[in-house]
């Protein structure tokens, strides 16, 4: 799988989009993540909670942390406050795309080969509108899929056209458990490094100790409008 050029990664567009208000908080909200290094993953409107405006958004790298979380609601919950789109209160939750995550790019599909997916279509191939199995990568403007439940003499690959994928997300098990778990695990250890680097600057330029503030005790501004409160995702 070739990978793509990462200015081009921040810039592709999203195969699957939002209708209707879920769609018009998105293009508020796809600027303001634009401008920060992150891309929207998914805009959804739920009853949590009364009404729960969900956004899951990503570096182009697919990671996106706490921190990253908390940047996304402090740049975009004004914007909100003013665009004002929705008729109601509702609350604010900015997440990352987990280790379940939707495909919503064709980058996605070229990224997360190997893995095993679940796709819906808008129209029905071979018959059939639900399809599980290995994803294979892109081919032209079409994901290959090889199904699990092919039958002996059968063909199980199968090419789905990507303009006529309604959803798409990858299916849990224990290799993408294991994986996450390996990848969250040395995150953090760079994250230490980091950490611990810039405490040593910190100590070298400023003789006054550096106060930090971990993301459990974040408390974002005060909401105005309808918006009545951030809850930020792991």
């Amino acid at each position: 799988m070739a990978e793509r050029d990462l200015s081009q990664s921040e810039s592709e567009p999203r195969l699957l989009v939002e209708q209707g208000v879920a769609a018009r908080i998105a293009a508020i909200a796809e600027p303001v993540l634009a401008d920060l290094g992150y891309r929207i993953v998914r805009v959804r409107l739920s009853s949590l909670a009364g009404c729960t405006v969900q956004i899951m958004a990503e570096r182009p790298d697919g990671t996106m942390t706490i921190d990253d979380c908390e940047a996304v609601s402090r740049a975009l919950s004004p914007v909100l406050d003013i665009a004002d789109p929705l008729d109601r209160a509702y609350r604010l939750e900015i997440s990352s795309p987990g280790i379940d995550r939707p495909l919503v790019r064709r980058s996605d599909f070229e990224r997360y080969a190997g893995s095993r997916v679940k796709l819906e279509m808008t129209v029905a191939v071979d018959g059939r509108r639900r399809f599980r199995g290995l994803l294979r990568g892109t081919e032209g403007d079409a994901v290959r899929i090889r199904r699990d439940d092919a039958v002996a003499g059968e063909d199980p690959d199968v090419l789905l056209p990507m303009e006529d994928v309604a959803e798409a997300r990858i299916l849990l098990s224990d290799d993408v458990i294991a994986a996450s778990l390996k990848r969250g695990k040395r995150e953090h250890e760079t994250d230490d490094r980091a950490r611990t680097t810039k405490d040593k600057r910190s100590e070298t330029h400023h003789p006054s100790p550096v106060v930090r503030h971990p993301s459990s005790d974040y408390q974002p501004p005060p909401a105005r409008g309808r918006r009545l409160a951030h809850h930020e995702g792991e």
